[in-house]
């Protein structure tokens, strides 16, 4: 599909979102079931369309705001929930953590135009586990919404890039190191957590330390055990706020 909803303006926006999760999925026998949200009726339409060229993607339902797509989320329990960032009456970020609650095994990709790193970082401790901007292509919310299903985490590549320097500014302004040692990781998972840092995914990391992409994954997994920790992307700032690396 040649549609977009808009040029891409970040230089390593050909490669497309970043991918980052633990797990590398398995083939589903099921369609991917889409809530999509947003207040604009004409965009909701557009997603319906050209998802609906998606053998295994299946729009299930939508909605106009953050206070319907909690009451949608409950009755249709979908896979993903494909969402504005602000919407009248109850907006997205507000809704992540009420849709988490009536929907624990729905997965939220945000969709916005909003590039600022506050909203980034309010629906990432929401319970979003993708944040895309407006501006790709229409092929690349359908992989994103496949990889995100398949328990990856999809940021767009300007902003992972906002979100290291963003990182990397914060430890520059806190001299303080926290009195509670930090779970001791291997000088393996060290590495793979610096690349994941980075933006890397599994495929690009094992070729990088010549590994299988099998082993990557039981690294990630180890780390997020250790840290006790949800996705890669709360590693990389807990690691970045513990001093564990550093991003120069």
């Amino acid at each position: 599909m040649a549609d977009s909803f808009g040029p891409m303006h970040d230089e390593d926006a050909d490669d497309g979102a970043v991918a980052m999760g633990p797990d590398g999925g398995s083939p589903r026998k099921e369609p991917i079931r889409v809530l999509v949200v947003d207040d604009h009726a004409l965009f909701r339409r557009g997603l319906e369309i050209v998802l609906a060229a998606e053998e295994d993607i299946q729009v299930v339902g939508e909605a106009g705001d953050g206070a319907e797509a909690v009451d949608k989320a409950a009755d249709l329990l979908p896979d993903i929930v494909l969402m504005d960032v602000r919407m009248p009456k109850r907006g997205g970020i507000e809704a992540c953590t009420s849709i988490k609650e009536v929907a624990p095994s729905a997965k939220i990709i945000m969709l916005t135009i909003s590039d600022e790193e506050a909203d980034l970082y309010d629906a990432i401790k929401a319970g979003a586990t993708g944040y895309l901007l407006k501006e790709i292509s229409t092929d690349e919310v359908a992989t994103a919404i496949r990889a995100v299903a398949d328990g990856q985490s999809q940021i767009s590549p300007s902003m992972a890039s906002k979100l290291l320097t963003e990182f990397k500014s914060m430890i520059q302004r806190t001299d303080e190191r926290r009195l509670v040692p930090a779970p001791r990781l291997t000088d393996r998972e060290l590495e793979v957590l610096k690349l994941v840092a980075t933006g890397m995914n599994n495929r690009d990391i094992a070729k990088e330390l010549f590994i299988s992409e099998n082993t990557v994954k039981n690294h990630v997994r180890n780390i997020l055990e250790k840290l006790q920790l949800h996705s890669r992307m709360e590693a990389v700032v807990y690691a970045m706020r513990e001093k564990i690396l550093e991003i120069r």
